[in-house]
């Protein structure tokens, strides 16, 4: 019961527990005025921006991850693992891919993006993506299967083919991802694999933008394209990938790389789900809010982060960019609305407050434009804010310490002990043993 006016708790649910969906369901805990429920695809929140480093085998799945049972726990917030299939906003239900349908009063959708092809079969067939942790445990060992495959090959061409990566994006994953496989090629590859030492794995960086970290400043543009290029990166601007199959990657200017992997980091789109309007939809599918984050044609829904798009903000007349730190904001600022609604007091618009960019390539040198890019960072200044802002970010203090360890050993080791493949298909008991 609502202590406040006697009536019954209204009831919120809560699609997607990322960077929004937390945030905003945090600052519910145990209220008086609501019940929510979370639900989430997954079991656990997973902080999206060192998946890369997963994938790359420099921290393990646990540091950057934590169950949303143990975090909700005692909280006053009910969790559903399941995906939503359905809204019937003239009834107030959401059904479930587990078969059930709950009822709501309010309905929160946090449920993000997932990556764009922009129609390109071909590279969605064959290139890896980083949107999950599961993408990124699949992503590691498929890299680490095939540098075994190319320890073993005898014909120097497909060797080397095997050896070829190419990232498509350079913005901060495609830099960072990069960046890491530098690395790699630099300090481990030759290590673990001695055979393969007078065979120089190629790693390509192909942009459509003219310039690297493209919403950046200027000195980040310069400073990750002297970095990268330093490492031995092939950097290629203003040309799109056009097709990725039999391990040849077809660029916009006509040339072709032989390469067995492609890493695909060219952009986002917004979860979709049916039951919303199609007149509430904008660009890149986001959802159509207002300056409360309200979706356009519903009284009760609204939407929160990737998901959202919103207009009323000068500043940004293309709407906000799909980033962690508007996400955080919205579900701060949305759980505080309603709040304020809920004990009669007026809701305050939401303004997104630009805290800046960041990006780090390899192991010390690290760039941010910071305060709507007022202030420039670059070198041991920029690397230890990349640092300090991505350690205070995780969810709590146990993958702090876990990420914190596990950066220090590969820092002052140039390595890490994860490069293991894990296949569940490997399992005794599988269904189609012999």
């Amino acid at each position: 019961m609502d202590m406040a006016n006697g009536n019954k708790k209204k009831h919120i649910i809560v699609i997607g527990g990322g960077f929004a969906g937390l945030n905003f369901v945090t600052r519910l805990f145990n209220n008086r005025h609501y019940d929510v429920t979370l639900i989430d695809k997954n079991n656990y929140n997973y902080f999206t921006p060192l998946l890369y480093q997963v994938a790359t085998s420099f921290l393990e799945p646990a540091s950057i991850s934590y169950p949303f049972r143990k975090y909700l726990k005692n909280k006053g917030v009910a969790f559903r693992m399941a995906s939503l299939v359905r809204v019937d906003a003239e009834s107030n239900t959401i059904y479930l891919s587990d078969g059930g349908e709950l009822s709501y009063d309010i309905l929160v959708f946090a449920a993000g993006s997932k990556t764009n092809f922009f129609g390109n079969e071909s590279v969605r067939a064959n290139a890896y993506s980083l949107k999950g942790i599961d993408d990124a445990l699949y992503m590691r060992n498929e890299l680490i299967k095939t540098v075994e495959k190319a320890a073993i090959e005898t014909d120097p061409v497909k060797r080397q083919q095997l050896l070829t990566i190419v990232i498509a994006g350079g913005g901060p994953t495609g830099v960072e991802v990069a960046g890491m496989l530098a690395e790699m090629k630099k300090y481990i590859l030759g290590k673990d694999y001695p055979q393969l030492r007078q065979s120089p794995a190629e790693i390509h960086i192909i942009y459509g933008s003219p310039f690297l970290l493209a919403p950046m400043s200027d000195k980040s543009h310069k400073a990750a394209y002297k970095a990268l290029n330093d490492e031995g990166v092939q950097i290629t601007l203003n040309t799109h990938v056009n097709l990725f199959e039999n391990n040849r990657v077809h660029l916009s200017d006509g040339r072709i790389i032989e390469a067995a992997t492609l890493i695909w980091a060219a952009g986002v789109i917004a979860n979709t789900f049916e039951g919303i309007a199609e007149s509430s939809i904008g660009k890149g599918r986001r959802m159509l809010t207002d300056a409360y984050n309200r979706v356009h044609g519903y009284n009760n829904i609204y939407a929160i982060g990737d998901i959202s798009i919103q207009f009323n903000d000068p500043a940004y007349p293309a709407g906000y960019p799909q980033l962690a730190q508007p996400a955080i904001q919205q579900g701060k600022r949305l759980s505080k609305n309603l709040i304020l609604e809920a004990e009669g007091k007026l809701m305050k618009p939401f303004i997104y407050f630009d805290r800046g960019d960041m990006a780090i390539i390899g192991r010390k040198i690290a760039v941010a434009d910071l305060f709507k890019h007022k202030f420039h960072l670059g070198g041991i200044p920029g690397l230890l804010s990349w640092l300090f802002i991505h350690l205070i970010s995780l969810v709590n203090y146990n993958n702090i310490i876990k990420t914190f360890y596990n950066w220090t050993i590969a820092y002052l080791t140039h390595d890490q002990a994860l490069r293991m493949i894990f296949r569940s298909e490997n399992r005794e008991n599988r269904a189609d043993k012999p």
